[in-house]
């Protein structure tokens, strides 16, 4: 019974620092992309295009 509360506890102890290194490298990614997307959003209001989607 010890062993298997052991390798549970191990292995949620290895999901969790994956998951924590996961998150970790995808924030960075999201903080950059969300940087980009609105550098791209104020460039599209500022270029001062006429053309209308209706």
């Amino acid at each position: 019974m010890f062993w298997k509360i052991l390798l549970a506890v191990a292995l949620i102890w290895i999901a969790l620092a994956l998951v924590g290194a996961l998150i970790k490298g995808l924030f960075w990614i999201l903080v950059v992309s969300a940087a980009v997307f609105g550098l791209y959003l104020l460039f599209k209001a500022m270029s001062g295009s006429e053309r209308t989607h209706t």
